[in-house]
């Protein structure tokens, strides 16, 4: 006869059997821890070079701090290719765990930085370590993520970066003023990096099929639409160079990005600055304000995803994809004008607000372009555009201060917001030009 602990044993088998697991949760929830503490990390640089105890403890001049900004950048450009070239060659789950680790000692070295060229070094660090998780997590997504969630899943993931860099500025402000030395933000920010380590190694794997938790109904799950579900066994050896270089579809998705990133990084780079020299606000407010206009940006990201996938279930890939790419830049554009028409600081926050809305609205858009046209390069082609669009973001602290030197007569940054502005446009006509239903490199090749 079958007694209480065996029917209560056959119940949970056939559970277990019926229903699928929730380990691609957990690994997309990871997955967005990281890319929460990644932005962290990433932008609360330039809280820390306007803080009082910093500017008192570290003399740099003008040029000086817009090289330490755009060095992240520039290292973390550089480093896309190879960093996606590994991941595509060897797994992520050992990479992305060292780079975690490695990102977080770099951002505990900024705080040992005793002038320019340490802290120089330090964000260099940062930066080539930080390269790597984007163009892996994109690999991720094709294995964990259902093949028609792919823009939800996207978007939560680059939601979990947008939600670390609206905290960044007043967490960092916060850390600052309570410990009177801003040296106790990169330390604070690299130990909890080392545990955010741990949890994601311990949590992934790189296949549904070799995570010891994920029953057969998950596998079937993830595995519909996809043919042969089975984990790599003839990884990329080298980038597609040739191709890549090639691809005037791939050309227009690194406009995109380029030109995105040129008028997005204001935001966290240049926004600060503006609060403190032009509208003469003090330090705390200036890190909430900035804290409360990334905030805005926060809704766009799940709401993005979820509008790509819709228009991509009624339209196709192509419609699915362009549209929020494109239309999205155009409106981001335009509300930077509306910021210049605004007086009140927090008036500006929901200004510059609706700019993080719009430029954030499509970005799940162009994480699923690039699945969708990528093929078993995925890391690394993602991680050759994501390469384009951080020059834009390295060089755009530059080309600021460039332009309000030759043309701000008042001191009033007016002109520097107006290249913003131009460089959301550009974003959104060369959206206009990409084709998700048009791979890099065809089946066979």
């Amino acid at each position: 006869m079958l007694g209480l602990a065996d029917f209560l044993r056959l119940v949970s088998t056939m559970s277990s059997t019926t229903h699928p697991t929730i380990v691609r949760h957990k690994i997309l929830a990871t997955a967005t821890m990281v890319a929460f503490l990644m932005y962290l990390d990433r932008i609360c640089l330039a809280q820390i070079v306007t803080s009082d105890s910093f500017q008192k403890s570290v003399a740099l001049k003008d040029w000086q701090i817009d090289w330490v900004k755009g060095a992240f950048f520039w290292a973390y450009a550089l480093a896309q290719v190879p960093a996606g070239w590994l991941s595509d060659r060897f797994g992520t789950r050992a990479l992305i765990t060292i780079y975690i680790a490695t990102w977080s000692v770099f951002t505990a070295a900024t705080s040992f930085s005793l002038g320019f060229t340490t802290l120089l070094i330090a964000r260099l660090g940062c930066g080539l370590a930080e390269a790597g998780y984007y163009p892996a997590s994109s690999g991720l997504l094709t294995r964990w993520a259902h093949i028609e969630g792919r823009g939800f899943a996207s978007s939560m993931i680059s939601w979990g970066g947008r939600v670390g860099g609206a905290v960044a500025p007043g967490l960092t402000a916060y850390v600052i003023l309570r410990a009177g030395d801003w040296r106790w933000a990169g330390w604070l920010y690299g130990l909890v990096g080392v545990i955010v380590a741990v949890t994601y190694w311990r949590v992934f794997r790189e296949h549904p099929r070799q995570h010891p938790h994920c029953n057969a109904a998950e596998i079937d799950l993830l595995a519909e639409g996809r043919g042969d579900f089975q984990p790599s066994k003839d990884p990329p050896k080298r980038f597609p160079l040739k191709i890549a270089c090639q691809s005037l579809n791939l050309w227009m998705a690194n406009g995109v990005q380029f030109f995105t990133n040129i008028g997005w990084a204001f935001l966290i780079l240049s926004l600060p600055d503006y609060l403190k020299k032009v509208m003469h606000l003090e330090e705390g407010i200036t890190g909430l304000i900035t804290t409360g206009a990334l905030t805005i940006g926060i809704a766009a990201l799940p709401l993005g995803g979820l509008i790509t996938d819709y228009i991509t279930r009624h339209h196709g890939k192509r419609m699915g994809r362009m549209l929020p790419m494109s239309v999205t830049k155009f409106a981001a554009a335009g509300c930077y004008v509306l910021a210049l028409w605004t007086e009140s600081p927090w008036g500006m926050a929901v200004a510059f607000g609706l700019v993080a809305f719009f430029a954030d609205i499509g970005l799940p858009a162009m994480w699923t372009t690039m699945q969708d046209i990528s093929g078993k390069y995925q890391a690394q082609l993602f991680g050759w555009s994501n390469m384009w669009g951080n020059f834009g973001a390295a060089v755009m602290p530059m080309l600021f201060t460039l332009v309000l030197k030759s043309f701000d007569t008042n001191h009033d940054y007016h002109e520097g917001v107006w290249m913003c502005a131009a460089a959301f446009i550009l974003a959104g006509v060369f959206a206009l030009f990409v084709n998700a239903e048009k791979p890099v490199i065809q089946e066979g090749a």
